[in-house]
């Protein structure tokens, strides 16, 4: 690895380089933990390694079943290489059960079924806390236009029936999850694609036989050990081998 790279941007956990090639970026997968707008802030061991292999293997699923993402390959164990996209300033959260904003919105109590599931937009600006906003303001302000809007649902109810039987085969419930999702531009043509990452940090993943939190609600809520339910989460799924121990200290070069 180059010692002297460009850093493009970095996130509360992530660091994006400058790609290999033109149009490629290297996305960088960091230990921090945050919650609460970043007021809450912690290092978990290993959390990185965890998230660049579930987001591998969530992309790249995606990406077998036709639904577009940003993902190319992983070149190691916290770094992956992605297209380079225009990203739309909005978040994508996909809801089945009840749980954190709209239960206190709503009144609604935790781990109520849905009657379908819900879509919502919100704006991400840390400033402000990332509120929720409506189609109306989306193109009121020019974030996305109606066909985008459409888009991004279509593809967030994809992401949403992929990652919901995928997680129901393993035991966990989907109760509800984040996208982010990019332009990229082919000539004068636009395509959208599922961007960011898709990890236990943008789910809310609960065990169906017990309830457990096996996702970031675990580090907001002082539950227990993150790394423990994230590498609970990728030894369900194969990602790790079910023998491994927690991934502290990585010692896997690949």
């Amino acid at each position: 690895m180059a010692p002297r790279r460009t850093k493009v941007y970095e996130g509360k956990a992530k660091i994006l380089y400058e790609g290999p090639e033109p149009g490629t970026l290297i996305q960088y997968f960091k230990d921090d933990a945050t919650a609460f707008n970043a007021q809450k802030k912690d290092v978990i061991e290993g959390k990185g390694v965890l998230n660049n292999r579930l987001s591998e293997f969530f992309m790249s699923g995606l990406n077998a079943i036709g639904v577009p993402t940003h993902f190319i390959r992983r070149l190691n164990m916290r770094e992956q290489l992605i297209r380079s996209v225009e990203m739309i300033p909005l978040e994508v959260v996909v809801r089945n059960y009840a749980a954190g904003s709209i239960s206190k919105r709503l009144g609604i109590e935790e781990g109520t079924a849905l009657p379908r599931p819900i879509v919502e937009f919100y704006y991400k600006d840390d400033a402000l806390g990332d509120p929720m906003v409506s189609e109306e303001h989306i193109i009121a302000f020019g974030w996305a236009s109606q066909q985008d809007l459409d888009d991004m649902v279509a593809l967030g109810l994809r992401v949403n029936d992929f990652m919901s039987g995928v997680m129901m085969g393993v035991g966990i419930r989907l109760v509800d999850f984040k996208i982010e999702i990019g332009r990229i531009w082919e000539n004068d043509y636009q395509r959208l694609v599922v961007a960011d990452e898709i990890s236990p940090d943008s789910c809310r993943l609960w065990d169906i036989e017990t309830g457990r939190k096996l996702d970031k609600d675990v580090f907001r809520r002082d539950l227990g050990n993150l790394a423990d339910a994230y590498t609970e989460v990728a030894r369900r799924l194969g990602v790790l081998p079910r023998n491994a121990n927690n991934v502290t200290k990585p010692t896997l070069i690949n």
